[in-house]
């Protein structure tokens, strides 16, 4: 119990409890300081005596009342009665009494919860302590409102103790217990609300009776030009991937076809790498992943990225060997490297169905829908039609003339024109409901495309859309989620809090660690694979869910953050904007030039005791883009610094492709003829390696430094 909340219960100021703890010896330092339930009755004891005291000598000074109370007051009594007579902050031996009323030589007590006196604004220095409440994160301004302060004053606080923190700024935690005890307040810091946009699929309690068969949801995924838009072309019969700038979907699409009578909901994920975040939404909202591979081309990055994406959602997989008809074709030796993946199909004695297609000829197609078909039968998907819509954004763009609009999958419910609804922050009302041809619609069930006109803003892919009572209902659950979105957003945990967290995680029961590997070579891959695997603990496991060779890029960075992963590598380096976003998702990223390092700190994360000793800054990056040959210093790259600042003497990597050909120290950086100590982002320079000559143009240089830090 703190002293303020026992001062509280036997109502008394927090500072005189205070000052009888630090008389009995107890370890009490401001009001908010905890005592145990022994100390707790001590100070009850030493209270406890005082008690019929402090009532008679109340009884006893009543009629003299005016005598206590200040000259610039004025108070009448007669002798023998006074009339409702109203006495304002009189403090009779520690009993405070906001209101009294003396009539006919009798008091009659009156509780603070009686009063109809509204209590005058407290001084900082009242010694009445009151209780607040913020969110971690809150900024200065926040933090004075909530103790009825003007910010300028907060500010001033801050000041004195060296602190120039502005109104907007966050104020500084360490601060807001001693802040807050200066105004006579308690503050009590809350962990931000969860962040509005649901990560994962809510389940619901339906029961058996209310649920009827509904079409299931298809994915189509693969690498880039593997025919994934034409073979939904072929399925249902429109020309859209001609309308795709390049050729390549650049939104996804969402449409319905029949097969042997039976509806089929597909959703069209992009195959382009800058996308994959779209393509993971897709992976998550989905019952079924075709993934088409070319029968030319075999498994591609991006098809074991597909494939990464499908496992983490526990999905059925169909695998659609497309481009049969071209010279080259081999599915068999498809089928081979897919085992590699830990796809078997059934030609192989796997559960994985295979259909040789053509998207051109359209050979094959109406098998793969059979399969399609034959799997949704089996699977036998189901929703309840009856209660209000609930769905997934699965698009959304800005249309010049109809304003924002979103593709949804209704996942539950029935949507009704003149719904209003609810997805992540934003909220609006069905104005209209359209399917993929554009044709209007009445409702809309689960398992059904469609795009709604009516939303206020632009929604997020991925949201969960919900019908409300009402548009206020909706504009206030909206406004309530753009709060926490902003708590949220200005309280992301840094990788390091992340790391902790997955840390806390592993030292529980059945704990799971999820790794992402890149390596600079097939060789290294499979090595790491066999020795990863070999690691292990009682109640506990690591599961790679994603293994390629190349540099870390963004498609790694987001399929970690959907799976709570580790990215590991090995003699590979993470891109600028892979860095970046892994910063700001707060996503571990750890790079690994010896292997029985990775290998021993993968096993301490696993038993949940690994704090790193070191930690890397990158200061900086450069591309190379001439070479020069210089006499006593041999090869000179003239180089772009894209971003941060380049520093002579600081240590560098040279990057070819993502791999990491060279780990040296810049020997020399230069401006025109001129020795610089530094060149920052935007401007040209030369650098040179200690002791190493092979560079090439398109090369990046990354500078960095390591700092220590402290065992947690």
């Amino acid at each position: 119990m703190r002293i303020y909340e026992l001062a509280r219960e036997m109502d008394l100021d927090s500072k005189e409890v205070l000052k009888q703890a630090l008389e009995l010896g107890l370890e009490a330092k401001t009001a908010s300081s905890g005592v145990d339930d022994e100390s707790a009755d001590l100070l009850r004891l030493a209270f406890a005596g005082d008690e019929p005291e402090t009532v008679v000598e109340a009884e006893d000074k009543a009629p003299e009342v005016g005598d206590d109370v200040a000259p610039s007051e004025e108070t009448s009594v007669e002798e023998t009665s006074v009339e409702e007579t109203s006495v304002e902050e009189t403090s009779v031996k520690e009993t405070s009494v906001e209101e009294t009323s003396v009539k006919e030589t009798s008091v009659k007590e009156t509780s603070v919860e009686e009063t109809s006196v509204k209590e005058p604004e407290r001084a900082p220095d009242s010694g009445v302590v009151d209780i607040a409440s913020i969110t971690k994160g809150a900024s200065v301004r926040e933090f004075a409102e909530a103790i009825g302060q003007s910010a300028g004053e907060v500010v001033k606080v801050l000041l004195t103790k060296s602190l120039p923190v502005g109104a907007t700024q966050t104020m500084p935690a360490d601060l807001i217990d001693e802040v807050a005890e200066q105004f006579g307040f308690i503050v009590e810091v809350e962990e931000p609300a969860a962040q509005p946009v649901v990560a994962d699929r809510p389940e619901f309690d339906d029961a058996e009776e209310d649920l009827t068969r509904r079409p299931p949801v298809v994915t189509v995924m693969g690498h880039v030009d593997h025919g994934k838009t034409t073979l939904l072309d072929t399925i249902r019969n429109t020309k859209v991937a001609e309308s795709e700038q390049g050729g390549i979907t650049q939104h996804i699409g969402a449409y319905q076809v029949e097969v042997n009578g039976h509806p089929i909901t597909f959703i069209d994920t992009p195959g382009h790498e800058a996308f994959t975040a779209l393509r993971s939404r897709g992976a998550s909202i989905t019952d079924i992943v075709i993934l088409v591979v070319a029968a030319n081309d075999g498994v591609m990055p991006q098809t074991i990225e597909a494939i990464s994406h499908a496992k983490a959602a526990g999905v059925k997989t169909i695998v659609a060997i497309n481009k049969i008809d071209l010279p080259g074709a081999d599915p068999q030796r498809v089928r081979t490297e897919l085992t590699e993946q830990e796809i078997i199909t059934e030609e192989l004695g796997g559960d994985v169905p295979s259909v040789e297609v053509s998207a051109i000829s359209g050979e094959g197609v109406d098998d793969l829908l059979e399969v399609v078909d034959l799997i949704a039968e089996l699977e036998d998907f189901k929703a309840n039609q009856k209660p209000k819509a609930f769905g997934v954004v699965v698009e959304a763009q800005l249309e010049i003339g109809r304003g924002p609009m979103a593709s949804v999958i209704i996942q539950r419910g029935t949507l009704k024109k003149g719904d209003a609804f609810v997805a992540g922050p934003v909220s609006g009302r069905v104005r209209a409901l359209l399917d993929a041809n554009g044709d209007q619609l009445k409702t809309a069930g689960p398992s059904d495309p469609v795009q709604i006109m009516g939303w206020d803003e632009v929604p997020a892919a991925g949201d969960y859309i919900e019908v409300v009572a009402n548009d206020r209902e909706a504009r206030k659950i909206a406004a309530q989620r753009q709060e926490e979105l902003k708590i949220v957003t200005q309280a992301m945990p840094s990788a390091r809090d992340r790391l902790q967290g997955l840390l806390d995680q592993l030292r529980a029961e059945d704990a799971t660690l999820n790794l992402i590997v890149k390596a600079d070579a097939q060789g290294s891959l499979e090595a790491l694979r066999e020795s990863i695997g070999k690691i292990e603990r009682e109640g506990g496991k690591i599961q790679i869910i994603h293994g390629a060779v190349g540099g870390i890029n963004e498609n790694d960075v987001t399929l970690a953050e959907v799976t709570d992963a580790v990215v590991i590598g090995f003699n590979v380096r993470p891109e600028p904007k892979a860095r970046r976003a892994a910063e700001q998702a707060g996503i571990e990223i750890r790079t690994y030039g010896v292997i029985y390092e990775l290998l021993d700190e993968i096993e301490q994360l696993l038993v949940g005791q690994l704090a790193p000793d070191y930690e890397e800054q990158v200061l900086g990056t450069a591309e190379v883009r001439a070479l020069f040959k210089v006499p006593r210093l041999g090869t000179v790259a003239g180089c772009f610094v894209v971003e941060g600042v380049i520093q002579r003497g600081a240590k560098a990597r040279l990057l070819r492709d993502g791999v990491v050909i060279h780990d040296g120290t810049i020997f020399s950086l230069r401006r025109f003829k001129d020795d610089v100590r530094e060149v920052v982002a935007g401007f040209e320079c030369g650098i040179g390696f200690e002791n190493y000559n092979d560079l090439k143009e398109g090369d990046s240089i990354e500078v960095y430094l390591i700092k220590e830090v402290a065992r947690t």
